[in-house]
């Protein structure tokens, strides 16, 4: 209660009613030590319901995380370890960035698979642990929830355990406003074991027991259903949907601090208590953690380190000939077969999309109930779900997800990719079919504004690779990336243009003139086209240099002298590309680009009816030298 009081922001609501859950689960149920937060066999804990965020703060600085009362203090303010929702890699302890809701569930199917994998890979002695999850009704309201536990339930994830924090409210009020689901019956119809826990939230006793049945369980995850009172036990806001986000006025807190006979004073923190808490927290699993350190079992994990990857990919990926014209997604499955045997820790998926994006491992051996070692993940029909689950793939740590789908489909993933940023999670989602060359299936499957649309994304990794030996580089940029990556590849086959080099530095000249007279500036597909037009426009007396630019942020992130050398000041510049012409004035003069939705037709049809031709580039090209 005080931290949002003094906050003036918060939700002190749900982690009053969740407090005696959370505090079972971290002093008597989960293995972790605050003197290891990393520890590789932790339990992980997330807390989707994420705007209950001075919860989980409250629970790392009592177990001693590195968070002080004057963090608590400072929740919510500029710079503070305790910002209003959990982010990873901000503050010790958070395993993911939580608050837009359902997310976070699903990311914890994600670290479920992971811990799947890689106990089957490399035995329980190094890796055999459970990861909790809290949801609240928003969270279960979410679409993404539905995706990502038919998931979990079909692949029959054990060790994840799900608290479904059952308060029945929401901002709006309660949640017969807008929801009659069954819940525990719909749970029961994805394959997961259901507990109705019953009104024991403040038994911590009981919860133990309700815990450790479901960690227990074999064949199935678990959903435990516990009813909650939000705002308990405030005397005037419990049960009460404006105890939800509304910090509670200096009166509230008295009247709730006497029930509970505590000082009416503001943070107050015996250092008895503290010290009895954190003393508790070191001594329960640090000789457990300190037992696996002297096993060997970190020595167990090298082969599965998620640094110095491209290094080791280098030497394996496949060249590409310059009488070859592979599809950049046939070029992309034939560098993760290169890197299979070579990057243990790769595992890949699709949307129900496995040949048709190049998202593939080779053998293709699948990830099941049956074969918790196979690398091949089959997510179905779920978009919305696949991110997410990825992102918990990698933020558990020791893998690296390669996720892929129609590069339209973005919009599904679009939260979870802007999480996947915010998180510095290394995920590499791969997009093919990137543009109206996708061709009859029309506007609806054509992306147009998604390229300008990732570009956007702070951290995020954009790149569109003119040919394989583009893509075969990309992909060691997305190793090397400290964060994700879109890979945005075409459907379409690709004359070879390039020697990949461009992706390194975000451009590259692909073709030249002595003393060019036009740069025609190109991505992926449109090199080509590029490549093309500049021999008509060198054949009409028009020196034209082409460039191959990969990845905008690369490039503008490049030194000044750099930046010069692919695009000499003075000479007039050309872009290219089968998308929104938004974000390309800051490098071209001209662009030729889609800036409306696309057509039914054949893909070369619809590239020629969008200017996507070689006489186009030439034109406006030829305009644009002459006013030089």
């Amino acid at each position: 209660m005080d931290a949002p009081f003094h906050a003036k922001s918060g939700h002190q609501g749900t982690a009053m009613a969740l407090a005696p859950l959370v505090h079972t689960l971290y002093s008597r149920i989960m293995r972790h030590d605050p003197a290891d937060p990393k520890w590789p066999n932790r339990d992980r804990f997330i807390l989707s319901a994420g705007h209950a965020s001075i919860l989980q703060y409250t629970l790392l600085w009592l177990n001693g995380y590195g968070l002080e009362i004057d963090d608590l203090r400072a929740f919510r303010q500029l710079g503070s370890m305790t910002p209003g929702h959990p982010e990873v890699g901000h503050t010790v302890g958070i395993e993911v960035t939580t608050g837009p809701l359902g997310q976070g569930f699903a990311n914890a199917v994600g670290m479920a698979i992971a811990e799947e994998h890689l106990r089957a890979t490399l035995g329980r002695e190094v890796i055999d642990h459970h990861v909790f999850v809290i949801a609240g009704d928003g969270c279960l309201m979410e679409g993404v929830s539905h995706e990502a536990a038919s998931l979990a339930g079909h692949l029959g994830l054990e060790r994840l355990v799900c608290v479904f924090d059952d308060n029945k409210i929401t901002i709006d009020g309660a949640t017969d406003l807008t929801c009659s689901d069954d819940v525990a019956g719909r749970f029961r119809s994805y394959g997961w074991n259901v507990i109705e826990a019953g009104p024991i939230s403040e038994d911590c006793d009981a919860l133990e027991s309700a815990l450790n049945h479901a960690k227990a369980t074999k064949g199935s995850p678990t959903l435990i259903v516990l009813p909650t009172r939000i705002g308990f036990p405030s005397p005037d806001f419990t049960d009460k949907h404006a105890a939800h986000g509304n910090p509670f006025v200096a009166e509230h807190i008295s009247r709730t601090k006497a029930l509970l006979n505590l000082p009416d004073e503001p943070f107050h923190a015996p250092h008895d208590l503290l010290s009895a808490y954190r003393a508790h927290a070191a001594a329960r699993c640090g000789p457990e953690r300190e037992s696996w350190v002297a096993s060997g079992a970190p020595q167990q994990l090298i082969g599965h380190t998620t640094s110095g990857l491209a290094v080791r990919l280098a030497p394996y990926l496949p060249r590409f000939e310059s009488h070859e014209t592979p599809a950049t997604r046939v070029a992309i499955q034939k560098v993760l077969a290169a890197a299979t045997d070579v990057l243990p820790c790769l595992l890949a998926g699709a949307a129900d999309l496995t040949g048709n994006t190049g998202a593939k491992l080779s053998p293709d051996r699948m990830f099941s109930r049956a074969d918790r070692a196979g690398r091949q993940i089959y997510f179905g029909v779920r978009e919305h779900a696949m991110g997410a689950v990825a992102n918990g793939i990698a933020l558990h740590g020791n893998l690296v997800p390669v996720v892929g789908t129609f590069f339209v489909f973005a919009d599904y993933m679009r939260p979870a990719i802007r999480l996947a940023a915010l998180s510095k999670a290394k995920v590499v989602f791969v997009f093919s079919h990137d543009s109206v060359g996708v061709g009859e299936d029309g506007p609806t499957h054509q992306p147009v504004e998604h390229l300008a649309t990732l570009r956007v994304i702070p951290g995020l990794q954009v790149i569109r690779p003119a040919d394989a030996n583009e893509t075969a580089q990309a992909m060691l940029a997305a190793l090397d990336h400290d964060g994700p990556t879109a890979l945005v590849l075409s459907r379409q086959n690709l004359p070879i243009v390039s020697d990949g080099r461009a992706v390194t530095r975000g451009a590259g000249v692909v073709s030249d003139s002595p003393s060019p007279l036009v740069v025609l500036v190109g991505t992926g597909s449109e090199v080509s086209l590029c490549v093309a037009a500049s021999k008509e426009l060198v054949s009409a007396g028009i020196a034209t240099r082409v460039v191959s630019m990969p990845c905008q942020s690369t490039f503008l992130a490049q030194d000044a002298a750099f930046r010069e050398s692919v695009l000499p000041s003075g000479i007039p510049v050309v872009a290219v590309e089968a998308g929104s012409t938004y974000g390309w004035s800051v490098i071209a003069d001209r662009v030729i680009g889609i800036d409306e939705f696309g057509a039914s037709a054949p893909g070369a049809v619809a590239l020629e009816h969008f200017g996507l031709s070689v006489s186009n580039v030439v034109r406006v090209a030829t305009e644009l030298s002459s006013l030089r």
